[in-house]
């Protein structure tokens, strides 16, 4: 497709997710995903060879058919007509970004706490984040608001469209195939240490340079909101590396230093305290008026690296 078709297929995506969202109606491919990798796990952990292939095998799979399935059908849409294969590009792309409904499940948290009290907020919370949250004061609430809104940025915003510009809409597929693998099998635990190591890997690898692209866009968002952009770049930079993953860690403290409050610290995942290193030291503490804050620094975010990413499909293509 030329590369005005996949530009286009990138405004058209994008504008569908800043009006729909993720409308709860609407089948998406994400859920088939699952289905498929829950339907395949005990298949793949049958084969008569260590956890750590077959689990690669399984990955590996996945996501190569997603790819073939998704360029097939792009290329067969553009046969029949130019149109229905931006058509279908648009709605791969829309599928692949999740900007509003990560905004509104954020802004839900912070309804909670303005009207319904903190056993409602934990509840919402505890819809976006996997730690425990039983535990957790207004604080600790809205922190872990405002931290999964800054690390879900790379992974529903960013990543998805970087591969968007390098392959168009089936790559940005194969990444979400990427990506919802290392949500089902990429835990460090007994059933998945091994089973699920090569999906956290590829996912780890399919972050790298999309969560380190986030910081400067993220930079230039805070300055023009609040004018932190380089408070946001020098936290990044000197924070970043303070965190399990080798790629969270970059959008969290550059919205540490954007809104000014810290992340982090002990925090309890499967009735374990896990003590993780605090992103933004000397920062204030969180506060319900700063999910509201990180919802705009994000869809600002969101915009400016979309229109990045449909001027670089425009240069390099």
């Amino acid at each position: 497709m030329p590369a005005e078709g996949t530009a286009l297929a990138l405004v058209l995506g994008v504008t569908l997710d800043m009006l729909l969202g993720d409308p709860r109606w609407l089948p998406h491919p994400v859920r088939w995903m699952g289905t498929a990798i829950e339907r395949l796990e005990p298949r793949f952990r049958a084969l008569p060879i260590k956890p750590i292939i077959s689990g690669a095998l399984m990955a590996s799979l996945l996501v190569a058919s997603v790819w073939i399935t998704c360029l097939l059908l792009v290329r067969l849409a553009a046969a029949a007509h130019p149109v229905l294969g931006i058509v279908v590009q648009a709605v791969m792309i829309f599928v692949c970004i999740s900007a509003r409904s990560l905004a509104d499940a954020a802004l839900a948290v912070g309804q909670a706490l303005g009207q319904s009290g903190l056993g409602a907020a934990r509840r919402a919370v505890s819809m976006i984040v996997g730690r425990e949250v039983d535990r957790l004061d207004e604080r600790g609430v809205t922190r872990a608001a405002v931290e999964t809104v800054a690390e879900n940025l790379v992974d529903g915003v960013v990543s998805p469209l970087f591969f968007a510009v390098l392959g168009g809409a089936p790559l940005a597929m194969a990444y979400k195939m990427v990506n919802t693998l290392d949500s089902m099998v990429g835990y460090k635990n007994d059933r998945y240490l091994l089973f699920g190591r090569f999906a956290a890997r590829m996912d780890d690898a399919a972050n790298f340079i999309p969560a380190r692209l986030a910081v400067p866009i993220i930079a230039l968002a805070a300055q023009l909101l609040n004018g932190r952009g380089q408070t946001a770049i020098d936290t990044a930079w000197r924070d970043g590396r303070a965190h399990a993953s080798p790629n969270a860690g970059y959008p969290e403290a550059a919205f540490a230093g954007a809104l000014g409050l810290w992340m982090g610290g002990p925090n309890h995942y499967h009735g374990r305290l896990v003590e993780k290193p605090v992103i933004g030291i000397g920062f204030a503490d969180a506060r319900p008026i700063h999910i509201r804050q990180a919802c705009r620094l994000m869809m600002t975010t969101a915009l400016m690296a979309f229109m990045a990413a449909a001027a670089a499909i425009l240069l390099l293509q």
